[in-house]
């Protein structure tokens, strides 16, 4: 695809937010999909950002299943009946929830023991005149880029390095080096690449009962309780995806038990944007004492969640999970899909888009990411967890063991999908900037005062919860309480 050329499907008709909710509640199995979007009124509609692809829509629709799902769940076990409320402006800032969110006044980047590591993430053009976006936001995926392109740690060094491969043929090495880049590919590149269709093919949540398992009713709770107390959740997750979907199980009332490895820690401001009302655990599953921990801790599990690529090879597939646990509940984040053919790359939301068409679309000089930034991270995190309640009332009646997977790729394939927005009629709306569209909240936290888009849903007879206590790595034992 010439670096140049500019090709993107014609704009088609949007269809309704709320057509959106119903087959996303078609997708989750809902028995009435139709009466479940009736229960959700998204205030607010594309566009709002200068973007062709309905992002507001999408992730207002997204929330708006979750907080349906978290009180449907509620009501089974005593609640009232809860209609959902969202306004498209508070669906927005989630998306830009990185940038809205400060520590003690500064921005999350400023606390980064290197903010170069997330400055370097970008476009770079390449030898053949195609584009492909580098990561390096961990030091393990600078290392992995830096080898490959024998060059220094700044981003003008990786432009002039980058320029001297051709775009596959540099996303092949890095990956290879156990790195992660992407060359740009238009959609109809995407849709005829092996991974492209692989992912094309399936829905945006799969939830598949994957073995038996026993009837796990839930208890009748009060109106004091939230939907998810008393279900247990081990979260083994990183970045955004994962990490924000067990915060929305643990925001209502889910006791989340968060691990991680100590050599491979996610920076603090993270760790404080995605942790509340988790505890931390230290867990290397390559350790045998680790490892015979969390097997112990797994027979107390309701969920698993994870966003880590082989974990078979340290006891911990999905399979052998519900072996050791009947009825266990997995959900897996992954980029491109676990068994598909790019099943063993990694990924985050910036390649997801890049290799997706997504970026080709959003094109203004050069290939570009959402105005947002973010897209496939939060939104993957809302339908994961929306999946999640849903299948613990399928649990409670029919039993089984069950398996949800969420792709990056295939939520930016998903969003594509709602077709897209005339350009001429996005091209001069502003860029969103530090100012939110709608409210944040202030809460005081062991980390300092933390400032963030506030919850961006509302009830209506019901006062939604807000993300708990945030507690520092390692600083819970590998236990139930």
């Amino acid at each position: 695809m010439p670096s140049n050329t500019l090709t993107t499907p014609e704009p088609t008709p949007p269809s309704s937010t709320g057509e959106i909710v119903s087959r996303l509640l078609h997708t989750l199995g809902d028995p009435d999909p139709a009466r479940g979007a009736e229960d959700i009124t998204v205030v607010g509609a594309d566009p709002l950002v200068p973007s062709v692809h309905r992002l507001a829509d999408a992730m207002s629709a997204a929330i708006g299943v979750f907080g349906r799902q978290a009180a449907t769940l509620g009501e089974m076990r005593g609640h009232r009946c809860q209609r959902v409320q969202v306004h498209a402006g508070a669906a927005i800032d989630q998306l830009m929830a990185t940038y809205h969110t400060t520590l003690s006044g500064r921005s999350l980047g400023a606390l980064l023991d290197d903010p170069a590591l997330l400055g370097n993430n970008d476009f770079y053009r390449a030898r053949d005149g195609r584009w492909i976006f580098i990561i390096t936001t961990y030091p393990h995926l600078r290392d992995a880029v830096c080898s490959v392109l024998r060059c220094g740690l700044d981003k003008a060094g990786i432009a002039q390095a980058a320029a001297g491969w051709d775009a596959l043929t540099l996303e092949e090495a890095i990956c290879a080096r156990g790195g992660v880049a992407c060359a740009v590919r238009s959609r109809e590149e995407w849709l005829a690449h092996p991974a492209g269709r692989y992912v094309a093919q399936r829905p945006v949540v799969e939830i598949e009962r994957v073995g038996d398992g026993p009837v796990r009713p839930l208890e009748p709770i009060g109106e004091a309780d939230e939907a998810l107390t008393g279900v247990r959740v081990l979260d083994l997750t990183h970045v955004i995806a994962g990490p924000v979907g067990a915060r929305l199980l643990a925001q209502f009332g889910a006791d989340v038990l968060h691990l991680s490895r100590p050599d491979r820690p996610d920076p603090i401001p993270m760790i404080v944007m995605t942790g509340g009302g988790k505890r931390n655990a230290y867990c290397d599953l390559r350790d045998d004492h680790d490892r015979a921990a969390f097997h112990e801790v797994l027979q107390d599990t309701d969920v698993f969640v994870h966003a880590y690529r082989g974990l078979a090879r340290h006891g911990a597939s999905t399979e052998e999970l519900i072996r050791r646990r009947p009825g266990l509940i997995t959900l897996e984040y992954h980029a491109w899909g676990a068994d598909g053919p790019w099943g063993e790359r990694g990924g985050f939301d910036q390649l997801a888009c890049s290799a997706t068409g997504f970026a080709v679309a959003e094109w203004t000089d050069r290939p570009s990411l959402p105005p947002t930034y973010l897209l496939n991270d939060y939104l993957a995190a809302y339908l994961g967890a929306a999946a999640v309640a849903t299948v613990l009332r399928r649990r409670a009646t029919e039993g089984g063991s069950w398996r949800i997977r969420v792709t990056l790729a295939g939520v930016c394939h998903w969003v594509q999908e709602l077709g897209l927005l005339s350009r001429e009629n996005v091209i001069d709306l502003p860029r969103p900037g530090r100012a939110p569209l709608a409210a944040l909240s202030t809460t005081g936290t062991d980390f300092g005062p933390l400032t963030e888009p506030a919850t961006p849903f509302a009830y209506s007879g019901r006062t939604v919860p807000q993300p708990g206590r945030r507690s520092p790595l390692g600083s819970a034992a590998l236990q139930w309480r």
